[in-house]
């Protein structure tokens, strides 16, 4: 007997997932009454309409992705075992990638080869996002896992992420170690910042823009820098850090920009950085009709497009959003401009930062076009999960 309950692809539907795909599609699946009263989070072992086992995953039948697999081995076992090694390894990748700083994403989901699970490590605090309801049945194997791989102080689950909405989840912070008092530190670039894991967006830092940061930052000496939706400070405080003459951040959230001037605090830049706690499309206008220019321009908004019906009012916000940027930036000066929009494709994106530019009434060229760090790897069958777009511009 099969020790997982078997789902079964419709006659045609194996393709993708036989050419490196990790999900079956709900449409692709035969939802016989077996199958469909199978309890979401199960393990099962998907098979083509034939018999063939494609390999081993968890299970939804009410979500829109059904299956999510774990192995290609349809003989593997989906526990603490599992976890643990695919967390070794992914740690040993982050060893490699950031010697001596254990600040950074730990689990990047398919990538990592643990399906809609995040992992952010600060330190010996660790933060996970379990998006799905395989990962909600293994949640003492991911716990007592990551106790076994890490041995942290302290693990938080930050469930609130609303892909937890579609898999029939609750949204849900909780503490399963230990405890976090407060805000705790982030080191990263060489710098220290203050993020807050449990009352923070996402898992309290965005460590994807790493490499942004550092790219944009090597340009700072002696600039003035202005820094757009900066949630904790992490363009601004590091520009600053190395030489802006001026970081101003503008945010509209009271508690983000607290954590930034705290970061500016600890790296001993205070007097150069300024915050300003404002909606950013009215401050940017503002900011132009008194006729300011800056020599380094980030624009890093959050999500403008979360679902297809937004597609077209985030477009028209990022050329809002590049036009405004642009007008700011001092001749032959610096526009680093992102989009964390999954759905926003990169020839998309690129296409609006052409019109804003255009709007304004600026030419530019770009220097290079970017994504996420190395701690966010992606899966060479999701392709699309590929989310993070920058583009560093100098702006003539």
């Amino acid at each position: 007997m099969a020790k997982y309950p078997s789902v079964i692809l419709r006659a045609g539907e194996d393709r993708r997932l036989r050419h490196g795909h990790p999900w079956a599609f709900s449409n692709e699946v035969l939802m016989n009454p077996e199958t469909k009263a199978i309890k979401p989070g199960t393990p099962v072992i998907v098979r083509a309409a034939g018999g063939d086992a494609l390999g081993v995953g968890t299970f939804n039948p009410h979500s829109l992705i059904a299956a999510r697999l774990f192995s290609r081995d349809g003989e593997a076992k989906i526990d603490q075992a599992l976890i643990e090694e695919r967390l070794a390894a992914a740690l040993a990748l982050r060893t490699r990638l950031y010697a001596g700083v254990p600040h950074y994403r730990l689990v990047h989901a398919e990538a990592d080869g643990l399906p809609g699970l995040i992992v952010d490590r600060y330190g010996d605090v660790v933060v996970a996002q379990l998006n799905t309801a395989g990962w909600e049945a293994l949640t003492d194997a991911l716990v007592a896992a990551l106790d076994s791989v890490l041995t942290p102080s302290a693990i938080l689950l930050k469930n609130d992420s609303p892909t937890r909405g579609f898999e029939g989840l609750p949204l849900e912070t909780k503490i399963a170690k230990g405890e976090i008092a407060g805000p705790i530190d982030v080191v990263e670039n060489g710098a220290r910042f203050i993020c807050d894991p449990a009352g923070g967006q996402k898992t309290g830092w965005f460590f994807d823009q790493r490499d942004n940061r550092a790219m944009v930052a090597r340009f700072a000496q002696g600039a003035r820098v202005l820094d757009a939706y900066t949630y904790a400070g992490g363009f601004g405080v590091l520009a600053a850090v190395e030489g802006a003459a001026q970081a101003t951040l503008i945010d509209s959230s009271a508690p983000a920009l607290e954590l930034a001037r705290q970061a500016a605090t600890l790296n001993q830049v205070d007097s150069r950085v300024e915050t300003r706690k404002a909606d950013v499309f009215e401050e940017l206008d503002r900011m132009a009709s008194k006729g300011e220019r800056f020599d380094i321009v980030v624009a890093d908004p959050p999500a403008f497009v979360k679902s297809r019906k937004d597609i077209k009012a985030g477009a028209q916000g990022y050329r809002k959003l590049a036009r405004q940027s642009a007008t700011l930036v001092a001749p032959q000066g610096l526009l680093f401009i992102a989009s964390c929009s999954h759905l926003m494709a990169p020839p998309d994106f690129a296409e609006q930062v052409r019109r804003g530019l255009h709007d304004a009434k600026r030419e530019a060229r770009i220097l290079r076009s970017t994504g996420a760090g190395m701690d966010h790897p992606v899966h060479p069958g999701l392709p699309e999960t590929a989310y993070l777009k920058g583009l560093l511009l100098q702006v003539g």
